[in-house]
Parts: structure tokens; C-alpha cells; sequence
């Protein structure tokens, strides 16, 4: 069996999978009452990439299983990970590696994983026609998984033709252009329908069987080879490619011809016979010209060379029969058997989903518009058990109540009310003023905090943009990635949010602050000392505890006490109450599409239903109350006895009641400014590591580029021609001080005709020196030389030596792609750090030494 061709191996490169992938789920998947580790799972993911791209190169039938993995597990990753947010740039050579020669380019950085993808699945392709190429012929296991596999790596190659310029978009290596992957597919296909012929000879089927299928073998690779000649793709492949594609044409359309001479023959049709044959061995030995190689397909020709003798033998003794022109011979049929097989869901055999625990995508979204939706409930209900609570105070105070209820019923005029007492231990167990005072103070350092952390997120942006429209404008059309301006929208939309979201806080911390600023004095008294309240409070006469007006206040207040009790055991159970909507979505999915709307709504009704109702009679029962407390209170006040000194005492302590309330409420509001201030922290942070991320991912990207565009001169205008070195100065121009040395005499003639010496050449009127460099023929002419070198001396450059920089006598330089012309290879730019990621041991040393200069949170 002839050599099968084996398509190369795209070449990856090392990337940093683990922290990507870690700030995406920590950001995404975890929330703060439920938060799973991924870490084992990101680190095997991480393995199982690194032995998959690198095990490939062993080209064994076991690596098949390997890759096959890496593809599955980036396929169920895709179903539960919105790939366009993880930034990883993914580095490919091209599997031909010349894409410099022909224009293109010979590796790509694209930070995406559909491009990750879509070269794994090229590898998978290029790896399944090796394997395929090392089973024996002589095998029907062999043969029977051959076929299988080079069908399959034509469907793959097909899906790539299909799918790659989308996941790219851009220009691609050559290796991943359209026409390249539609003529791997063809080539797959002859090559498929080539061991169909193989096993068809060695299950001893029908000689016309035979034939047919050598006949479409032969089409094939006549389909193959017109693709190959393309003038794109006529340089891309190995040198003996397309010889081999060339002779394996004929050597089938031989073959087919050979077998059905064995149907001519069993049909005593011997004057057919013979014409099949001898056009047979034309074709074979027209493929063993063809491919170059004189051992080609010989078993064939000697079968052929031995039929043909005994055909011609027997038509010359017996049959007697006219030798028809091969031209006027019936075409042989064909057989089609190989087709592409189309790229099933699953490769691996035995898949092992590493992040089973991650929803798909449509759920994990799902169950994010349901966590929103419960959110905006429960935050709606608190707001208002809250708000209705503050009012009752606030009512409640305006009373004095119980304050004045206390005094009434008290004795003495001058004692502190015992409810004035039990604020003022409440206030001072819970730290006063200074503890108030260190809350607020921490407020502009968690708040500058989060706007540096953004600002520094904002200049990452802004600087990568900069550099991007710099590139674009320098290079033009030649700049072929995506502009920055069309990727980062997402980024800058949040960063505007986020930016609303600072703005708010700082409103609300200036409430807070007037707030505290109006309380402040009544708050230090009750967070001070008894003896020193009791001071500021002043005396009073006592009244009639006794009366009807009293009781019915005593009553009302204690109504007042059971409401606020019952409203935090309604706020705790609207706060804690959880459902499961995981599974309820899964449900759904698996039968044909999730309405989360309805579902979401319908699970919150069940739930919440019976709590809001429970507010909604909450509140209808304080305004029945607070009615009745109003009418109590002026029948009280009407009773109670006292002058200005009772009017001062009683505003005095509604001062304290209010500043009571409100010291708790601003203890609760600080603490959750607090909580708000460090969450948004963590969420800026990720942020700003997606950022990061991308922003090395682009940088990465812009490197690659810049050097295909700098290494590759057809892809740039030539620059100008270079100055010319020192040493290279004529040595008799004005500035010579020393004079122009002596002529040399004129190079000795070489030519056999007895021909003259060049005519000397005369030096410039009035300078001494040469108007033009002339060299003796065939002298190469210096790199850099020009009209200032003179003529008798010629001296070495420094360095390195480039004789095709001119012609002789001021030719023109080559162009790319013509003989003599040298291509430009600079070195490639210094290694440059980025945040975060990791550096060489010399540049780690040397920034150990040097503030950071970005401020990590």
C-alpha cells in the first residue's frame, strides 16, 4: 500500500488557564450564601490541556483518546462558561510553518476559546490521518479503523472550513483558511476511499467492485490535486505532496483499469482485455514518473506487465480478436463508499465532566433573573417594616412616650424615667459616640479604596485602546485584529455602573453624617455617665399615674413593643427563606426551554405570599394604632399637671428618645455601608482582573502581530535605503585633509578573446572623486555603497555581509520572492512584564527592588 499523507501538527504554547478561569466562576457562580470550590477542578482542566496539545506529537492511537478529552471537556465548558469573558491568549503556529514565505503568517494569538477550539479540533483531525497512516494494510481491524478515522478527519476539516473565520474573525494562518481545510477534507476523502480499495482487494470481492471504486479513488484525487494547484495553496504543502497526489491519480485510474480487464476477461472480451491493459500500464507508469519514485505501485505494473503478455499471447494464437482504442472504450463506473462523517457531540468514550457541579448557562441565567427577583422582594417588604417601624418611633417620641408616661406614674420630679435609663445603658453598651464616630471614619478610606481599584481598572482600558488606535493608524489595513473600542463596551458600561454606584454611596454617607451631625450632642449624653444625664435632664413635677388616660397609654405602648418584635421575626424569615430553583430549572431545560418568568414568579408567590401578607396586616394594624395613640396622648396631657420647667424636661427627653433611635439606626446604617464598601471591593477586584486578563491577552495578541508584521516584508513597504556607513566615505572628498591616494591601476582583462581592459573611469571635475561607484565585474558590491565610495579602495564592512543589497553597477534590489533577496529577520522585542503574571528570575530580582506601581486589592 502506497504511504498515506499525514497532515502536521499545529504547534500551542503554554497559557495560564487556572486564573482566568477561577476569577470568572468566583465572580459568576459564587455567592455569598453559597460559595464552592473549583479550584481542583480549574487545576485538572489546566493538566488535562497541557498533556492533550503536547501528547499529540507521540502520534499514537492512545493520544487520540487524550485530546479527544480536552475537546469534550472544552465542549461541556462552553454549555455552562460564557467563553467571549475569559481573556486567555491562545497562542498556534501554523501546522505548515511557512506562512511567512507566502504572505501569511506563521503563528496567531487570539484570546478566545472558540479559537482554542478550533485548532484542538484541527489537531484531533491531523492526528486521527497519522494514526490512520501507521495500520497495516495487511490488518482488517486495521484497515476497517483507518477508514473510520480519515472519514472523520474530513468531516472535522469540513466543520473548520465552515466555523473557523467566525471563531477567529480575522485573518487566519494559512493552515486555517477555508480553501487549505476544503482541500484537507478532499484529500482525507481519496485517502478514506484508498482503503476502501485496500479492503475490498483483501476481502477478495468482485473484480468490478474493484474497479468501481479505484475509478472513484482516481476522481478523488483528480479533485484533490486541482485543489492542491491552487496558487494560494500550490507552495503551502510539503515538497512531495503533490507528486504523490499526482501519481496516486494515475496509479487509480491504472488500477481501475487493470481490475476491469479481469471482467473483460472472464467475459472472453480479450481484444478489451488487452486495450485495459496496456492503458494500465501506461497510467502506472505514468504515476511512477509522476510521484518520482520508480517503486511506486510495482506490484501493480508487474501484474499488468504479466496479464497483458499472456492476453496478447492468446489473442495472437486463438482470438484473433481487434485491439479497440482506449479512448472508445466504456468508462468503468463508480463506486462512492467514503464520505465525510459529520462531528459527533461526544469523541471521548469514557467523559468525565470536570465542572458537572456548574449549571449550563441558560439555567445559571435563569437562576441569576430569579436571585434578582427575590432580591427585589425581599428588599422591598425590609424597606417597609423598616421605614413603618422608624415612623413609630418618630410618633412615639414626639410624645415622650414612654418617657412621659414614666414620669407621671414616678414619684419624684427630678428622677431619670426608667425607659431613659435603659437607652442610655443600651447606647453605652453598644460603644456611644466614639463608636459612631470610628464607623464614619472609616467611610472615605473604604470608599478611596474602590474608586483606585477602578481608576486603575478605567487606565488599563484606556491605555490598551491608546496603544490599539496608535497600531491601527500606523499599519492601516495591515492592523487586521478586532479595535479595542468594539471588545471593551462591556467593560465601559460596567465601569460607567460602577461609577453611579460610588456616586450614590457618597450621597448616602453625607445623610448618614448630617444625621449624626443633629443627634450628636443627645447621643454623647446618653453614651456619658448617669450622674451627667440625670444633670441635663431637668426636674419636673410629677402627676396622677392613676388615671384612665394613663392605663389606656400603658396598654397602646405595649401594643407598640409587640409589633416591633413581630416585624423583625417577619424581616429574619423574609431574609432566610431559600428555594431551591435549580433542579425546577434543569426540569425545564430537559423538556425543551426554560420561561423563567413564570417559573420564577410562581415559586416567589408560594414563598413569599404568606409573608407579605403578614406585612401588608403589619402596617394596617399600626395606623389603627397610631390613631389611638394620638387620642391617649391628649387626654394625657390634658391631665398632667406642670409648668416650663415640666415643658423643658419633656423636650429634653424626646431629645433623648430620638437621639436613641437614631444611634441605632445610624450603627445599623454604617455597618451596612461597611459590608456594602468591603462587597464592592470584591467585585471591583474581579473586575478588574477580567481587565487584567484581558488586557495581557490583547498584549500578547499585539506582540504577535507586530512581529508577523515585522518579520514578514510583504507585509510592510520597504523601507528607505540606509545611510551610508563611515567607513564607506570617500577618502578624497573636501573633507579629506589628507589628499586622494594614488589611482589604482585597472583590473586585468579575463576574457579568452584577447578583449581590452575596462576604459579607465575619470574622477568628478574638482573633486577628486568618483560621480558613481564602479566595482570590476563580478566584484560584489558593498552593502550601503554610494556615490562617496571612491573606487581604488574597497573595504570589508563589519559584520555581517550582504551581497544582494545592490546590483553591479547600481542594479535595482531584488524583490521579495526573487532570486538574491535576503529577508530581514530583527530580533524579536525584550520581554515585558505585565501585573500579575509571571516574570523571568533576572526581571523578578530587579523589580523586587522597585514599588509596585499597581495597587492590588
Amino acid at each position: 500500500m502506497a504511504d498515506l499523507l499525514v497532515v502536521p501538527l499545529k504547534k500551542p504554547s503554554e497559557v495560564d488557564l487556572v486564573k482566568p478561569l477561577k476569577n470568572l466562576i468566583s465572580s459568576s457562580y459564587n455567592t455569598s450564601d453559597k460559595t464552592e470550590d473549583y479550584n481542583e477542578a480549574i487545576n485538572e482542566f489546566a493538566k488535562l490541556r497541557s498533556n492533550a496539545v503536547w501528547r499529540a506529537f507521540e502520534k499514537y492511537e492512545s493520544s487520540l483518546e487524550v485530546i479527544y478529552s480536552y475537546y469534550d471537556q472544552l465542549c461541556a465548558l462552553e454549555g455552562k462558561i460564557p467563553f467571549h469573558e475569559i481573556q486567555v491568549p491562545f497562542k498556534w503556529k501554523d501546522a505548515f510553518d511557512k506562512g511567512t514565505l507566502f504572505g501569511g503568517r506563521m503563528s496567531m494569538t487570539v484570546p478566545s476559546f472558540a479559537f482554542e477550539k478550533m485548532c484542538v479540533l484541527f489537531n484531533i483531525a491531523a492526528l486521527q490521518s497519522a494514526v490512520a497512516a501507521s495500520q497495516s494494510v495487511d490488518s482488517d481491524e486495521g484497515l476497517k479503523l483507518a477508514a473510520k478515522l480519515l472519514q472523520q478527519a474530513a468531516g472535522i476539516f469540513n466543520y473548520l472550513k465552515a466555523n473557523v473565520m467566525l471563531a477567529i474573525q480575522q485573518e487566519p494562518t494559512q493552515d486555517l483558511n477555508p480553501e487549505t481545510l476544503g482541500a484537507l477534507s478532499s484529500l482525507m476523502i481519496a485517502q478514506a476511499q484508498e482503503i476502501f480499495v485496500y479492503k475490498a482487494i483483501h476481502d477478495r470481492m468482485k473484480d468490478a467492485v474493484v474497479a468501481k471504486l479505484s475509478a472513484q479513488c482516481e476522481e478523488l484525487y483528480a479533485e484533490v490535486m486541482k485543489l492542491f494547484q491552487k496558487e494560494l495553496l500550490h507552495a503551502l504543502w510539503d515538497r512531495d505532496w503533490l507528486p504523490t497526489v499526482a501519481g496516486k491519480q494515475a496509479a487509480y485510474h491504472g488500477i481501475s483499469q487493470y481490475y476491469q480487464s479481469l471482467v473483460c476477461k472472464s467475459n472472453k472480451s480479450v481484444g478489451e482485455e488487452i486495450a485495459r491493459l496496456e492503458h494500465a500500464h501506461e497510467l502506472l507508469k505514468a504515476a511512477q514518473q509522476r510521484s518520482g519514485r520508480p517503486s511506486f505501485f510495482q506490484d501493480f505494473v508487474t501484474k499488468v506487465q504479466r496479464n497483458l503478455a499472456e492476453a496478447r499471447k492468446d489473442n495472437d494464437f486463438i482470438y484473433h480478436e481487434r485491439i479497440p482504442d482506449p479512448k472508445t472504450l466504456p468508462p468503468v463506473g463508480k463506486a462512492v463508499l467514503a464520505k465525510p462523517s459529520a462531528l459527533p457531540d461526544r469523541l471521548s468514550s469514557g467523559f468525565k465532566d470536570l465542572f458537572a457541579e456548574l449549571v449550563p448557562i441558560a439555567v445559571h441565567q435563569a437562576l441569576a433573573a430569579y436571585d434578582v427577583r427575590k432580591a427585589e422582594i425581599v428588599n422591598s417588604e425590609v424597606t417597609k417594616l423598616r421605614e413603618s417601624t422608624q415612623f413609630l418611633n418618630s410618633v412615639l417620641a414626639s410624645m415622650n412616650l414612654p418617657a412621659a408616661l414614666e414620669d407621671a406614674e414616678g414619684s419624684g420630679g427630678d428622677a431619670l424615667p426608667q425607659s431613659v435609663r435603659e437607652k442610655a445603658a443600651a447606647v453605652r453598651a453598644a460603644g456611644g459616640l466614639r463608636h459612631i464616630e470610628e464607623l464614619i471614619a472609616e467611610l472615605p478610606a473604604l470608599l478611596g479604596r474602590n474608586s483606585e481599584v477602578l481608576d486603575e481598572a478605567e487606565r488599563m482600558l484606556r491605555e490598551e485602546q491608546e496603544s490599539d488606535d496608535q497600531l491601527r493608524k500606523q499599519f492601516g489595513q495591515q492592523w487586521t485584529r478586532l479595535p479595542s473600542e468594539r471588545l471593551t463596551e462591556t467593560f465601559k458600561a460596567n465601569l460607567a455602573k460602577y461609577r453611579e454606584i460610588l456616586s450614590n454611596a457618597k450621597n448616602a454617607d453625607k445623610v448618614v453624617r448630617d444625621k449624626f451631625e443633629a443627634h450628636r450632642q443627645s447621643i454623647a449624653l446618653l453614651g456619658g455617665g448617669e450622674a451627667e444625664l440625670k444633670a441635663a435632664v431637668p426636674a419636673g413635677g410629677g402627676g396622677s399615674g392613676g388615671s384612665a388616660a394613663t392605663a389606656r397609654l400603658r396598654v397602646l405602648i405595649e401594643q407598640v413593643e409587640t409589633i416591633k418584635a413581630e416585624r423583625d421575626v417577619v424581616e429574619q424569615e423574609l431574609r432566610s427563606a431559600t428555594v431551591d430553583m435549580r433542579q425546577q430549572f434543569l426540569a425545564a431545560l430537559a423538556q425543551g426551554g426554560i420561561d423563567e418568568p413564570a417559573v420564577s414568579v410562581e415559586s416567589l408567590g408560594r414563598v413569599f405570599g404568606p409573608l407579605q401578607a403578614q406585612v401588608r396586616d403589619s402596617l394596617a394594624r399600626q395606623e389603627k394604632l397610631v390613631a389611638e395613640l394620638q387620642e391617649a396622648n391628649e387626654e394625657f396631657c390634658k391631665e398632667k399637671a406642670g409648668g416650663g420647667a415640666a415643658a423643658r424636661r419633656e423636650e429634653v427627653l424626646k431629645q433623648l428618645a430620638a437621639a436613641h433611635d437614631a444611634f441605632f439606626e445610624l450603627q445599623g446604617n454604617l455597618r451596612e455601608g461597611t459590608k456594602f464598601y468591603n462587597d464592592l471591593t470584591q467585585l471591583l477586584v474581579v473586575f478588574q482582573n477580567k481587565i487584567s486578563d484581558y488586557c495581557f491577552a490583547r498584549k500578547t495578541e499585539k506582540e504577535e502581530l507586530l512581529k508577523d508584521l515585522t518579520q514578514n516584508p510583504t507585509r510592510q513597504p520597504i523601507g528607505t535605503t540606509p545611510a551610508v556607513p563611515q567607513h564607506y566615505v570617500a577618502a578624497g572628498t573636501s573633507d579629506d585633509k589628507k589628499g586622494t591616494p594614488p589611482p589604482r591601476p585597472p583590473p586585468p582583462s579575463t576574457s579568452q578573446g584577447g578583449s581590452s581592459a575596462p576604459p579607465p573611469v575619470t574622477p568628478a571635475a574638482g573633486t577628486g572623486a568618483l560621480p558613481y561607484p564602479v566595482y570590476p565585474q563580478g566584484m560584489p558590491v558593498p552593502y550601503g555603497a554610494s556615490s562617496a565610495a571612491p573606487y581604488p579602495t574597497y573595504v570589508p564592512p563589519p559584520g555581517s555581509f550582504n551581497p544582494y543589497a545592490a546590483g553591479v553597477g547600481g542594479a535595482a534590489v531584488p524583490y521579495p520572492h526573487q532570486p538574491g533577496y535576503v529577508y530581514p529577520f530583527p530580533q524579536p522585542p525584550p520581554y515585558q512584564s505585565y501585573p500579575g503574571y509571571p516574570q523571568p528570575p533576572q526581571q523578578q530580582q530587579q523589580q523586587q527592588q522597585q514599588p509596585p506601581q499597581n495597587r492590588q486589592w
